[in-house]
């Protein structure tokens, strides 16, 4: 097996240096949050009932955890849409929100541009690209970021800008302390989980090494749902992987029954549940009846803690333990994270296609 303490595995599979990518999660965030609080939004903007955020992959899973945080204080409706095609329900009182990565997406740039025939507000987030013009040509707000990376490695950039822009528009009640408490947190993380920490004191390379050779499904609730799914998608591009993501209490009234057949299946599967001690009492005691379960049924599986005290916090500190435990398995898999040949593969073929 990959020995995952020895320096020149890290020089002959990571040769676009992903571990630093991730480790700079935090500066990510603080860039973004003061630089998104920065950008002069037209004094309107707030004057919305429902944001509708368009994106994919790396660049969409931001809006998620936004939704994630404002969907206990009910205080807007937030949308996620990974498509063609515009909601229909966009209208003046709607801010459309569009993030890119390249600028080039497109199946953003073609929701986007249908927005722009609409009186919705807009918004886009993106390094350049055909949404860069777009917004220009249209005096459409910018946030251009700068940040040499494969998209899901900019995840701290299209999270926070899209915080930012909630916190400065009123849309979600996050406090400054929140923010500060938050990057905190990872500082620290970052430090206990990177490549220099040895196997023995290190969280992430251990759990990857259990997760080698395994089917992998995330368990998660709340807000801490879409970050179930943040770690299947990087354990998918990162690690070239099966991976899956579900989610409480809904799983309790289907997966758990599905845990027998086909039995050799369940001695391959590892179940990893992300855990929050800020969910509401009734989830916690699902997790701890789910685990019963899993025992029973002979499945492995572990309980995965998020850290701090807010619920942002408790978030971010759980996305970044995913990156690294996705990073640490593509090397024991003995691949580089950071290229993903298949998804290439799709967007050469599409572009031999006609739009």
């Amino acid at each position: 097996m990959v020995n995952l303490d020895a320096h020149e595995v890290y020089q002959r599979l990571d040769t676009s240096n992903m571990i630093g990518r991730i480790g700079e999660l935090p500066k990510q965030c603080l860039q973004a949050w003061q630089s998104a609080l920065d950008l002069p939004l037209p004094s309107d903007y707030s004057n919305v009932d429902k944001v509708v955020i368009l994106g994919m992959g790396g660049s969409a899973i931001g809006g998620d955890l936004v939704r994630a945080l404002t969907m206990t204080e009910g205080k807007i409706t937030v949308l996620v849409y990974r498509d063609y095609n515009l909601p229909q329900l966009v209208d003046e009182r709607t801010l459309v929100i569009a993030s890119s990565y390249s600028g080039d997406t497109e199946e953003t740039l073609s929701a986007f541009s249908q927005a722009l025939h609409t009186p919705a507000k807009k918004l886009a987030i993106t390094t350049g690209g055909r949404l860069q013009t777009l917004s220009a040509e249209n005096g459409i707000p910018v946030f251009t970021f700068h940040y040499k990376a494969e998209p899901r490695a900019a995840f701290g950039y299209s999270f926070f800008s899209i915080l930012a822009f909630f916190q400065k528009l009123g849309l979600i009640a996050i406090k400054e302390q929140d923010v500060d408490e938050t990057i905190r947190v990872l500082e620290d993380l970052s430090l206990s989980l990177d490549k220099g920490v040895s196997l023995k004191a290190n969280p992430a390379k251990q759990l990857a090494t259990k997760l080698l050779g395994r089917l992998v499904t995330i368990y998660g609730a709340g807000n801490l749902s879409k970050v179930a799914y943040r770690w299947k998608t990087q354990l998918n591009e990162c690690s070239k992987v099966w991976a899956f993501a579900e989610c409480f209490p809904e799983l309790n009234h289907n997966a758990v029954v599905g845990y027998r057949y086909p039995a050799w299946l369940g001695q391959k599967a590892f179940i990893i549940m992300l855990r929050s001690a800020l969910l509401h009492p009734r989830i916690l005691v699902r997790y701890t009846v789910t685990c019963e379960l899993l025992a029973e049924a002979g499945i492995t599986h572990e309980v995965v803690e998020a850290k701090g005290d807010s619920p942002l916090s408790h978030m971010m500190s759980s996305v970044l333990l995913g990156d690294y435990v996705s990073y640490y398995l593509a090397l024991l898999n003995e691949v580089d994270p950071s290229p993903v040949a298949a998804i290439d593969y799709l967007k050469a073929r599409l572009a031999e296609a006609e739009m």
